[in-house]
Protein backbone atom coordinates (compact mmCIF):
# COMPACT_ATOMS: atom_id res chain seq x y z
CA UNK A 1 0.00 0.00 0.00
CA UNK A 2 1.43 3.62 -1.03
CA UNK A 3 2.38 6.33 1.23
CA UNK A 4 -1.17 8.12 0.24
CA UNK A 5 -3.30 5.39 0.77
CA UNK A 6 -2.43 4.79 3.67
CA UNK A 7 -2.71 8.04 5.36
CA UNK A 8 -5.98 8.35 3.99
CA UNK A 9 -6.84 4.85 5.77
CA UNK A 10 -5.08 5.76 8.84
CA UNK A 11 -7.02 9.43 8.38
CA UNK A 12 -10.70 7.81 8.50
CA UNK A 13 -10.02 5.63 10.90
CA UNK A 14 -9.00 8.65 13.43
CA UNK A 15 -12.52 10.49 12.33
CA UNK A 16 -14.51 7.51 13.36
CA UNK A 17 -12.89 6.81 16.12
CA UNK A 18 -13.34 10.29 17.36
CA UNK A 19 -17.32 10.60 16.48
CA UNK A 20 -17.86 8.03 18.41
CA UNK A 21 -15.98 9.02 20.85
CA UNK A 22 -17.87 12.45 20.86
CA UNK A 23 -21.07 10.85 21.03
CA UNK A 24 -19.95 9.32 24.14
CA UNK A 25 -18.55 12.85 25.53
CA UNK A 26 -21.85 14.23 25.06
CA UNK A 27 -23.81 11.85 27.22
CA UNK A 28 -21.61 12.35 29.79
CA UNK A 29 -21.47 16.34 29.47
CA UNK A 30 -24.81 17.19 28.57
CA UNK A 31 -26.30 19.76 30.97
CA UNK A 32 -28.97 17.34 33.49
CA UNK A 33 -31.54 19.08 35.98
CA UNK A 34 -30.98 21.60 37.55
CA UNK A 35 -27.67 22.79 35.50
CA UNK A 36 -30.03 22.90 32.28
CA UNK A 37 -32.41 25.87 34.36
CA UNK A 38 -32.70 29.51 34.05
CA UNK A 39 -30.99 31.10 37.10
CA UNK A 40 -33.93 31.50 38.74
CA UNK A 41 -35.30 31.99 42.68
CA UNK A 42 -38.71 31.97 43.96
CA UNK A 43 -41.06 33.95 46.09
CA UNK A 44 -43.98 33.52 48.16
CA UNK A 45 -46.35 36.46 49.17
CA UNK A 46 -49.00 36.61 51.52
CA UNK A 47 -51.45 39.01 53.01
CA UNK A 48 -50.71 38.75 56.49
CA UNK A 49 -52.32 42.54 57.51
CA UNK A 50 -55.36 42.07 59.66
CA UNK A 51 -57.04 45.52 58.11
CA UNK A 52 -55.84 46.14 54.93
CA UNK A 53 -58.45 45.45 52.00
CA UNK A 54 -57.36 42.80 48.95
CA UNK A 55 -54.34 43.71 47.17
CA UNK A 56 -52.98 43.99 43.67
CA UNK A 57 -49.20 43.54 43.32
CA UNK A 58 -46.80 44.45 40.34
CA UNK A 59 -43.30 43.68 39.64
CA UNK A 60 -41.10 45.33 37.59
CA UNK A 61 -44.50 46.96 36.70
CA UNK A 62 -46.17 44.30 35.27
CA UNK A 63 -49.42 43.16 37.51
CA UNK A 64 -48.54 40.07 39.07
CA UNK A 65 -51.44 39.73 41.62
CA UNK A 66 -54.45 40.67 41.67
CA UNK A 67 -57.25 40.87 44.11
CA UNK A 68 -55.00 39.18 46.91
CA UNK A 69 -57.01 38.84 50.17
CA UNK A 70 -56.31 38.43 54.00
CA UNK A 71 -54.93 35.90 55.05
CA UNK A 72 -54.06 34.13 51.67
CA UNK A 73 -50.71 33.75 49.74
CA UNK A 74 -49.56 32.91 46.39
CA UNK A 75 -48.06 30.16 46.24
CA UNK A 76 -44.32 30.25 44.86
CA UNK A 77 -43.86 31.84 41.78
CA UNK A 78 -40.28 31.76 39.97
CA UNK A 79 -38.24 35.02 39.46
CA UNK A 80 -35.05 35.66 37.09
CA UNK A 81 -32.28 35.88 39.53
CA UNK A 82 -31.79 39.76 40.57
CA UNK A 83 -33.48 43.10 41.76
CA UNK A 84 -37.07 42.84 41.26
CA UNK A 85 -39.16 46.44 42.25
CA UNK A 86 -42.50 45.42 43.83
CA UNK A 87 -45.60 47.19 44.31
CA UNK A 88 -48.30 47.13 46.21
CA UNK A 89 -51.73 48.86 45.29
CA UNK A 90 -55.09 48.52 47.07
CA UNK A 91 -57.37 46.62 44.39
CA UNK A 92 -58.69 47.15 42.00
CA UNK A 93 -55.32 49.06 40.12
CA UNK A 94 -53.95 49.78 37.20
CA UNK A 95 -50.32 50.55 39.13
CA UNK A 96 -50.63 54.28 38.67
CA UNK A 97 -50.19 56.72 42.02
CA UNK A 98 -48.74 56.20 44.95
CA UNK A 99 -48.70 52.31 46.21
CA UNK A 100 -49.80 51.52 49.65
CA UNK A 101 -46.37 49.32 49.81
CA UNK A 102 -43.32 49.23 47.60
CA UNK A 103 -39.75 47.35 47.78
CA UNK A 104 -36.54 46.53 45.93
CA UNK A 105 -36.90 42.11 46.23
CA UNK A 106 -33.31 40.39 45.94
CA UNK A 107 -33.74 36.94 43.86
CA UNK A 108 -30.90 35.03 44.59
CA UNK A 109 -30.73 31.81 42.15
CA UNK A 110 -32.29 28.64 43.62
CA UNK A 111 -33.36 30.24 46.65
CA UNK A 112 -37.17 30.50 47.82
CA UNK A 113 -38.31 33.56 49.94
CA UNK A 114 -41.67 34.35 51.46
CA UNK A 115 -42.49 37.86 51.50
CA UNK A 116 -45.94 38.95 54.41
CA UNK A 117 -47.28 42.23 54.48
CA UNK A 118 -47.80 42.81 58.16
CA UNK A 119 -48.59 45.47 60.69
CA UNK A 120 -51.81 47.64 60.31
CA UNK A 121 -52.62 50.11 57.80
CA UNK A 122 -54.66 52.14 59.74
CA UNK A 123 -51.31 52.82 62.16
CA UNK A 124 -49.58 52.95 59.36
CA UNK A 125 -47.17 50.16 60.52
CA UNK A 126 -47.66 48.19 57.31
CA UNK A 127 -44.64 47.14 55.93
CA UNK A 128 -43.14 44.10 53.65
CA UNK A 129 -41.50 40.98 55.69
CA UNK A 130 -39.11 38.97 54.17
CA UNK A 131 -37.79 35.17 55.39
CA UNK A 132 -35.76 33.22 53.77
CA UNK A 133 -37.14 29.74 53.16
CA UNK A 134 -35.51 26.35 53.34
CA UNK A 135 -37.34 23.75 51.53
CA UNK A 136 -34.63 21.14 51.82
CA UNK A 137 -36.46 17.82 52.27
CA UNK A 138 -36.72 16.47 55.59
CA UNK A 139 -34.75 13.15 56.60
CA UNK A 140 -36.43 10.10 57.95
CA UNK A 141 -39.94 9.98 58.76
CA UNK A 142 -39.92 13.69 59.62
CA UNK A 143 -40.96 17.00 59.13
CA UNK A 144 -39.60 20.43 59.05
CA UNK A 145 -42.09 23.32 60.83
CA UNK A 146 -41.29 26.51 61.70
CA UNK A 147 -43.73 29.66 63.26
CA UNK A 148 -43.86 32.94 61.51
CA UNK A 149 -45.62 35.62 63.84
CA UNK A 150 -47.24 38.37 62.07
CA UNK A 151 -50.17 39.40 64.42
CA UNK A 152 -49.59 43.01 65.33
CA UNK A 153 -50.77 43.33 68.70
CA UNK A 154 -49.69 39.50 70.25
CA UNK A 155 -46.89 39.73 72.82
CA UNK A 156 -44.49 37.07 72.07
CA UNK A 157 -45.41 33.91 71.94
CA UNK A 158 -44.37 30.07 72.43
CA UNK A 159 -46.06 26.92 70.93
CA UNK A 160 -46.51 23.69 73.16
CA UNK A 161 -48.00 20.36 72.35
CA UNK A 162 -51.14 20.91 73.77
CA UNK A 163 -51.55 19.91 77.69
CA UNK A 164 -48.08 20.02 78.14
CA UNK A 165 -45.21 22.76 78.47
CA UNK A 166 -43.17 21.19 75.76
CA UNK A 167 -42.26 23.97 73.62
CA UNK A 168 -42.58 23.62 69.95
CA UNK A 169 -41.56 27.27 69.26
CA UNK A 170 -39.83 29.57 72.16
CA UNK A 171 -40.65 33.64 72.39
CA UNK A 172 -41.11 34.45 69.05
CA UNK A 173 -41.85 38.10 68.76
CA UNK A 174 -43.95 40.46 65.92
CA UNK A 175 -42.52 39.70 62.56
CA UNK A 176 -39.51 37.42 63.46
CA UNK A 177 -39.35 33.79 62.60
CA UNK A 178 -38.67 30.47 64.56
CA UNK A 179 -35.78 27.89 63.74
CA UNK A 180 -36.89 24.88 61.11
CA UNK A 181 -37.83 22.30 64.17
CA UNK A 182 -37.95 18.41 63.00
CA UNK A 183 -41.04 16.93 64.07
CA UNK A 184 -41.84 13.09 64.02
CA UNK A 185 -44.88 12.53 61.27
CA UNK A 186 -48.45 12.32 62.82
CA UNK A 187 -51.10 14.57 64.05
CA UNK A 188 -50.96 17.07 66.74
CA UNK A 189 -52.92 19.35 68.84
CA UNK A 190 -50.65 22.41 69.69
CA UNK A 191 -51.48 25.58 72.02
CA UNK A 192 -50.50 28.67 71.37
CA UNK A 193 -48.87 30.60 75.07
CA UNK A 194 -47.90 34.24 76.03
CA UNK A 195 -44.13 34.34 77.03
CA UNK A 196 -44.30 36.34 79.58
CA UNK A 197 -47.13 34.19 81.74
CA UNK A 198 -47.91 31.47 79.96
CA UNK A 199 -51.01 31.53 79.37
CA UNK A 200 -52.96 29.91 76.82
CA UNK A 201 -54.38 32.25 73.67
CA UNK A 202 -55.17 29.78 70.98
CA UNK A 203 -55.30 26.26 70.51
CA UNK A 204 -54.56 24.43 66.67
CA UNK A 205 -56.21 21.02 66.95
CA UNK A 206 -55.30 18.17 65.13
CA UNK A 207 -52.45 19.78 63.11
CA UNK A 208 -51.50 17.22 60.18
CA UNK A 209 -48.03 17.18 59.58
CA UNK A 210 -46.75 14.80 56.70
CA UNK A 211 -43.29 12.69 56.14
CA UNK A 212 -40.00 14.69 54.43
CA UNK A 213 -42.37 17.46 54.36
CA UNK A 214 -42.17 21.51 55.09
CA UNK A 215 -43.90 23.84 56.87
CA UNK A 216 -44.71 27.49 57.67
CA UNK A 217 -47.51 28.17 60.22
CA UNK A 218 -48.25 31.79 60.61
CA UNK A 219 -50.12 34.18 63.46
CA UNK A 220 -52.14 36.47 62.02
CA UNK A 221 -55.41 37.99 62.77
CA UNK A 222 -55.33 40.14 65.99
CA UNK A 223 -54.94 38.89 69.77
CA UNK A 224 -57.46 41.75 70.99
CA UNK A 225 -60.65 41.11 68.98
CA UNK A 226 -60.39 37.45 69.21
CA UNK A 227 -58.96 36.97 65.56
CA UNK A 228 -55.81 35.22 66.18
CA UNK A 229 -55.38 32.06 64.20
CA UNK A 230 -52.41 30.19 62.67
CA UNK A 231 -52.40 29.55 59.16
CA UNK A 232 -50.35 26.54 58.03
CA UNK A 233 -48.66 26.53 54.35
CA UNK A 234 -47.14 24.03 52.90
CA UNK A 235 -43.91 24.98 51.85
CA UNK A 236 -42.74 22.23 50.26
CA UNK A 237 -44.47 18.13 49.77
CA UNK A 238 -43.21 15.17 50.19
CA UNK A 239 -41.12 14.36 47.24
CA UNK A 240 -42.90 12.11 44.97
CA UNK A 241 -41.37 8.22 44.38
CA UNK A 242 -39.24 7.42 41.86
CA UNK A 243 -40.85 6.24 38.81
CA UNK A 244 -39.44 2.65 37.86
CA UNK A 245 -36.84 3.09 34.73
CA UNK A 246 -38.44 2.76 31.35
CA UNK A 247 -36.72 -0.38 28.61
CA UNK A 248 -36.39 -0.01 25.51
CA UNK A 249 -36.22 3.88 24.99
CA UNK A 250 -32.53 4.44 26.29
CA UNK A 251 -29.78 3.66 27.65
CA UNK A 252 -27.69 5.65 30.41
CA UNK A 253 -24.25 6.78 31.14
CA UNK A 254 -22.63 9.47 33.49
CA UNK A 255 -25.39 10.65 34.66
CA UNK A 256 -26.16 11.42 31.09
CA UNK A 257 -29.06 9.80 28.43
CA UNK A 258 -27.92 8.33 25.42
CA UNK A 259 -31.02 8.16 23.42
CA UNK A 260 -31.95 5.54 20.28
CA UNK A 261 -30.30 7.17 17.46
CA UNK A 262 -26.87 7.86 19.39
CA UNK A 263 -27.00 4.44 19.72
CA UNK A 264 -27.36 3.12 16.68
CA UNK A 265 -24.60 5.90 15.08
CA UNK A 266 -22.14 5.17 17.53
CA UNK A 267 -22.56 1.16 16.37
CA UNK A 268 -22.27 2.27 12.81
CA UNK A 269 -19.46 4.38 13.13
CA UNK A 270 -17.76 1.83 15.19
CA UNK A 271 -18.52 -0.87 12.36
CA UNK A 272 -17.56 1.39 9.74
CA UNK A 273 -14.40 1.85 11.54
CA UNK A 274 -13.92 -2.07 11.87
CA UNK A 275 -14.52 -2.04 7.86
CA UNK A 276 -12.00 0.12 7.67
CA UNK A 277 -9.33 -1.52 9.48
CA UNK A 278 -9.93 -4.87 7.98
CA UNK A 279 -9.14 -3.44 3.97
CA UNK A 280 -6.50 -1.94 5.46
CA UNK A 281 -5.10 -5.23 6.61
CA UNK A 282 -6.15 -6.45 3.19
CA UNK A 283 -4.71 -3.91 1.18
CA UNK A 284 -0.83 -4.59 2.56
Amino acid sequence: MNLARAFMTRSKLLVAAALVAALAAGVVMAPQGADAQQATGRVRIMHASPDTPPVDIFVDGQKAVTALAFPNDTGYVALPAGGHNVKVFVSPSDGTGTPALQATLEIVAGKDVTVLATGRVGDGSLALTIFEDDNRTPSGNNAHVRLIHASPDAPPVNVAVAGTNTNVFTGVAFRNVSPYVPVPAGTYSLDVKVNATGATVLTIPNLKLDARTVYTAVAVGLAGNGTLRVVPLVDAPAPAAPAPPRTGDSVTAGGGTLAPWMLAAGVALAAASGGLAFAARRSR
